[in-house]
């Protein structure tokens, strides 16, 4: 299933940065055009560890997905800021250990949804949406959504390496808060952030290198990060640099957590 809204017509802004395409950059990936790298190595310039967050960022998306399928017995999806398509995307992990599970898609970047669509577009339990996630009450009524989700039952809402781009104008806590309340209880709600925590002044350069491309990155610290689960049950180990939330790798083989700068959790819906 794929919901584009038809539009033809909308302007792709090829030669403007944007965040799913400049973290698809991050991750290796083809999918991005000049301004995305140009202003990625504006951001590397400043913070060289900057790839490694990107994929400690991606590899705790699989680790929390594995987790709600196999524990916590979640079989249906929404990925807000979903990015573009790269390897082992939530729904090749989830449907690799349930086949019957359903992933819903979101983002606002008509290129993303491009890709997208056409990589689904012979997957009938997964859909792609376009809208943008300061508009939860909007998604969460989409006809699309609906067809594909029964939110009725426990669904798995990922915020992953999102967030971060939401200003505090647009109230990120009352955004998750939204897809909580609309949620059945077992429900579960994983949440990943940048911060300045554990590298300032290299994590404030990459804020100030986004910023000036016109991509409004926000870092919060540990504390602005936990409230963004209030009213949910954090599941164990609670907040942690994303690397080690629940790392299958030992100690002295993941990276030390100021090169990744990224903090991340998982919070269950009463």
């Amino acid at each position: 299933m794929n919901a584009l809204d038809g539009d033809t017509r909308v302007n792709l802004r090829t030669d403007q940065p944007h965040a799913a395409r400049m973290y698809d950059y991050l991750l290796g990936g083809r999918d991005h055009y000049a301004a995305d790298g140009a202003a990625v190595e504006r951001a590397l310039a400043a913070f060289p560890m900057l790839r490694t967050a990107a994929q400690e960022n991606r590899a705790f998306l699989g680790r929390a997905v594995r987790y709600l399928v196999r524990e916590a017995g979640i079989r249906q999806f929404i990925d807000l800021g979903s990015g573009m398509p790269t390897s082992q995307n939530v729904h090749q992990i989830a449907q690799g250990i349930e086949a019957r599970a359903r992933v819903v898609y979101v983002d606002n970047d008509p290129i993303v949804l491009a890709f997208g669509g056409a990589m689904l577009a012979q997957d009938e339990r997964t859909a792609v949406v376009r809208c943008d996630i300061r508009e939860p009450g909007r998604l969460l009524g989409d006809p699309t959504l609906r067809a594909c989700l029964d939110l009725t039952q426990p669904i798995g809402v990922l915020a992953v390496g999102v967030l971060h781009f939401v200003e505090d104008r647009d109230d990120p806590a009352g955004i998750v808060r939204t897809f909580a309340e609309a949620a059945a209880p077992g429900s579960h709600v994983v949440l990943s952030h940048a911060t300045a925590d554990l590298a300032h002044d290299p994590a404030l350069g990459v804020q100030a290198a986004y910023r000036e491309q016109g991509v409004p990155l926000t870092l919060r610290d540990s504390e602005r990060f936990g409230a963004l689960f209030g009213g949910l049950d954090l599941v164990e180990p609670g907040v942690e640099t994303v690397s080690e939330w629940r790392p299958t790798v030992p100690r002295n083989e993941r990276p030390d957590p100021a090169h990744v700068s990224w903090y991340g959790g998982v919070g269950r819906v009463p």
